[in-house]
């Protein structure tokens, strides 16, 4: 058995809680129920509890650092010359004579002054085996041993449901398959976004100690649309308009979630201006749905177009006007 310190990967300054850790994290990662194809890891697994045996027990701490229990937690002998004949684990009990038995090694987990006491050893366990859904507990020689605890609750699944903004706008719901292999159709509260989590209780992955199962996290993920962009509770498009309807204005049929409707565009509007569309986005919290905000873009002919070069020009004659102001002069 290696020095606890070095498997616990701690200091010997190290404190209680620091120790603790350590040996949380060692458990979880070599648990040998997690591990079934990594021989070596039932090996660190085990060294991590007898490491944890001692140093998570005050009075066995105590005895190995001063030298009275070895790694394993058993007494160190030392007879032979200069050795003083006897055993280091007997201790003076102090003036009136008589010496007292240290036993460096207790009964088991939990017995008196044990692991258990000091610093949560089979709490850790049922921890981590809640977890796996396991109900058998690894001893210190890597063998199982079962302990008594109650029904442990199943682990909770993560799943990821992709909605249009179609789903969003209309259905409100989102088909959702779960661990059990059945489908559902799951509601989706109004003004979710993406990233957000649906919480469906129970219906995670089984308990394996007849325990309540686990709960769904089913997190929404907003599929990228062709045409809109998710803007809070708005929705935004981009609409491009010829130059004579900037000029003279006009009716533009403009897409929704709903279907295309007219939009009036005023005379002389200019590119980069945006439009809204009251109650054409998403559900809103509150109730309502949120607005359609439509950008305006002047897109020329991708054609030289030699009668509106000549009509420029004119203009440029006639009616000269600078579209910036002087501050870029």
């Amino acid at each position: 058995m290696r020095d606890p310190y070095s498997v616990l990967g701690v200091s010997k300054n190290a404190s209680e809680a620091e120790i603790k850790k350590a040996f949380r994290k060692l458990a979880k990662q070599f648990h040998p129920d997690q591990n079934a194809d990594n021989p070596k890891a039932k090996e660190r697994f085990s060294e991590a509890n007898q490491a944890y045996e001692i140093l998570g027990d005050k009075d066995k701490r105590g005895q190995f650092d001063r030298g009275e229990i070895d790694a394993d937690g058993k007494p160190k002998f030392y007879g032979g010359p200069g050795g003083g004949g006897g055993f280091e684990g007997f201790r003076n009990s102090g003036r009136h004579g008589g010496f007292r038995f240290e036993q460096g090694f207790g009964e088991g987990h939990g017995g008196a002054g044990g692991p258990q006491d000091a610093g949560g050893f089979d709490d850790i366990l049922n921890d981590i085996l809640g977890g796996f859904g396991g109900g058998k507990r690894r001893s210190a020689g890597g063998g199982e041993s079962h302990f008594h605890a109650g029904p442990t609750k199943g682990a909770d699944a993560n799943l990821i449901a992709r909605v249009t903004l179609e789903d969003l706008a209309h259905h409100g719901k989102v088909q959702v398959k779960l661990p059990s292999g059945k489908t559902v159709n799951v509601k989706i509260p109004a003004g979710t976004q993406s990233g957000d989590k649906i919480r469906l209780k129970g219906q995670g992955f089984a308990s394996a100690k007849s325990g309540q199962a686990g709960d769904a996290l089913v997190e929404v993920r907003i599929s990228t649309h062709k045409l809109f962009k998710v803007d809070g509770e708005d929705i935004r498009v981009d609409v491009p308009l010829t130059l004579y309807e900037a000029v003279l204005g006009g009716k533009v049929r403009i897409p929704t979630l709903s279907g295309a409707v007219n939009l009036t565009i005023p005379a002389n509007t200019s590119s980069g201006k945006t439009m809204r569309l009251k109650g054409k986005g998403l559900p809103k919290k509150e109730g309502g749905h949120g607005d359609l905000l439509v950008g305006l873009e002047i897109v020329l002919p991708e054609q030289t177009d030699e009668e509106l070069e000549n009509l420029m020009r004119a203009w440029k004659e006639v009616k000269p006007y600078s579209a910036r102001g002087p501050e870029f002069d």
